[in-house]
């Protein structure tokens, strides 16, 4: 991964709000261990992270929106490849180890990001 690569981030549809997402897509919640998983991509298209995640893994999405490993970086929140049998592809954006309060702005600021970026892939254009 290089600093413009981007992490496809699957929001699931509680998270759309005005059109874009909540900071809620960008947050870990309490299973997730302070890993927020997305996919790498460089190694998958944002149509076949939406695939996997939805027929695959039987998860609901509304759609993709990305942030880049540069964003992150910039938030000091380390970006990690954390391979999945039958899923090379699973990447962790790193929160652990933060404060509830800190966690919080930094999801709110990849969402700021994503959603100036805007959708990637929407589900309703499928």
């Amino acid at each position: 991964m290089n600093n413009d690569t981007p992490l496809h981030r699957q929001v699931h549809p509680n998270w759309v709000v005005a059109g874009g997402v909540s900071s809620q897509a960008f947050m870990p919640t309490r299973k997730d261990q302070g890993l927020l998983s997305t996919y790498n991509g460089d190694m998958i298209s944002p149509l076949d992270s939406f695939e996997h995640y939805t027929t695959t893994l039987g998860l609901r999405s509304a759609g993709v929106m990305d942030v880049t490993v540069e964003e992150c970086r910039e938030l000091q929140l380390p970006v990690y490849q954390d391979p999945q049998p039958d899923f090379d592809e699973h990447t962790v954006i790193d929160f652990t180890g933060l404060s509830r309060r800190i966690r919080e702005r930094k999801a709110d600021s990849l969402r700021t990001s994503a959603n100036r970026r805007g959708w990637i892939l929407s589900a309703t254009a499928l």
